[in-house]
């Protein structure tokens, strides 16, 4: 399924906050048109770096980014400095990796004496795709979404901890992101269930994670 152009352009805002404001150099991998960079540039001076897939997304990101690298994450490692970032993104990217848990590896070598990986991870509890798998029984693949035709890999809460510890870091931050819309209806089926779905609330965790 192929994908709209609006698909790579968003700014994601609602994750500006996790910014560390003592970050001078910053790489956004998947950085779709580079409107998330932009974002950071209007708030901080920071030297930014993009990496993006798409060559034709890429083009857009041109213009809002310090530095651009185009290609596989996988096969762009010696072209990323070593010991170089204080923060490296992931916005939503890791479930479109094959080996995710690899390139986490891979990166680390590319973070400063304190950098940090943030990721946006989508969670696949979410209380509204639960609701197609176990009521409607089905799991249908969307242009976007918690099933994105093209997620390669899907999470809970505790597994994006584990692939985080697999890979040699340690999560100092776990945040929910964009919650169910109706706060009220949620409270009622959390509580009678026994808050056993307390994760669903959340479209999407925030990781922040550092390396052993």
């Amino acid at each position: 399924m192929g994908k709209t152009l609006t698909y790579y352009g968003y700014s994601r805002s609602e994750l500006l906050e996790f910014v560390p404001p003592d970050s001078k150099k910053i790489l956004d991998i998947g950085c779709g048109e580079g409107l998330f960079i932009k974002a950071i540039k209007e708030i901080t001076k920071v030297e930014t770096w993009g990496l993006e897939l798409m060559p034709e997304i890429a083009e857009k990101a041109k213009l809002n980014v310090d530095k651009l690298l185009i290609g596989r994450v996988e096969d762009l490692q010696n072209s990323i400095p070593d010991s170089y970032f204080d923060c490296i993104f992931f916005n939503d990217v890791l479930e479109h990796l094959l080996e995710p848990t690899d390139v986490l590896k891979m990166v680390k070598s590319k973070l400063s004496k304190e950098g940090i990986i943030i990721a946006s991870i989508p969670n696949v509890r979410y209380l509204p795709n639960l609701y197609e798998l176990i009521i409607k029984r089905d799991w249908e693949y969307k242009e976007s979404g918690i099933l994105d035709s093209t997620h390669l890999r899907f999470f809970t809460q505790i597994s994006m901890k584990r692939m985080f510890e697999n890979a040699g870091y340690k999560l100092i931050r776990q945040q929910g992101i964009n919650s169910f819309l109706n706060p009220i209806k949620f409270y009622l089926f959390n509580l009678l269930t026994f808050k056993i779905f307390s994760d669903s609330k959340y479209m999407q965790f925030v990781c922040i994670a550092k390396p052993f």
